[in-house]
């Protein structure tokens, strides 16, 4: 674990020593998480974990790093690299196309597990009345898994607190080519309180549930969890 932080703070002082030289021509981000729980489409992966990343943003183009970091117990650490281009179709809709790598350095190869797995994506997301809603598809080229997914989102501004009061809920289907698949939705609140010009620091609560036969690898169909983390922008 503390190697991987080490490396995305490498690259945070890169890309920040950079971005500082060249700010009209790309962003950086970089987020430093919490979460009480990692869930995935619906379902437990790890108990509390850091989940920090790190991305860069040109014009439509977006790509970055996020890993999870298990605190509690002896989960394999996650690394995703992915990479995404959005191509606008007017004022309100654009699609949404990317790629990501999964990747499992601690994973046990003797068990014929895939230590990277490769996931092309695309969606079609907009802007109506204020809320935000999308559609997705997902495929797992490794795995050959199908996921399904629709999404919306809302935003109350809380002016006085320098803050915003923002809603999320999704709902989703996984369907692997082999064994049976599984719906899942969550829904969720966060809240971002603005720290400065560049810095945010973020709260929020959800609620996830799917109806996998026995439960996820906990053994559980509905987990609440929290986050919190600070977000600086470059």
């Amino acid at each position: 674990m503390k190697k991987i932080i080490l490396i995305i703070a490498a690259m945070t002082a890169g890309l920040s020593l950079r971005a500082e030289a060249a700010t009209s021509a790309y962003s950086v981000t970089v987020d430093f998480p919490y979460a009480t729980k990692y869930m995935f489409r619906g379902a437990q992966f790890a108990r509390q974990s850091l989940q920090p990343s790190v991305e860069v943003a040109s014009g439509n183009f977006t790509a970055g790093i996020w890993t999870n970091q298990p605190i509690t117990d002896n989960t394999d650490n996650e690394i995703d690299f992915y990479a995404g281009y959005g191509v606008a179709l007017n004022d309100a809709w654009k699609i949404d196309t990317g790629l990501c790598l999964y990747y499992y350095p601690e994973l046990d190869k003797s068990t014929g597990a895939d230590t990277t797995t490769w996931e092309p994506y695309v969606g079609l997301v907009g802007t109506v009345g204020g809320f935000t809603p999308g559609v997705y598809l997902y495929y797992d080229t490794t795995l050959k898994v199908y996921t399904y997914q629709g999404q919306i989102g809302y935003s109350i501004a809380l002016e006085p607190a320098g803050a915003s009061l923002d809603f999320s809920a999704s709902l989703g289907r996984v369907d692997p080519k082999a064994g049976s698949g599984y719906t899942y939705y969550s829904i969720g609140a966060n809240v971002p309180f603005k720290l400065s010009e560049k810095g945010t620091f973020t709260i929020g609560v959800n609620y996830t549930h799917n109806n996998i036969a026995g439960g996820d690898a906990y053994g559980k169909n509905g987990n609440f969890y929290g986050t919190a983390g600070v977000t600086i922008g470059f």
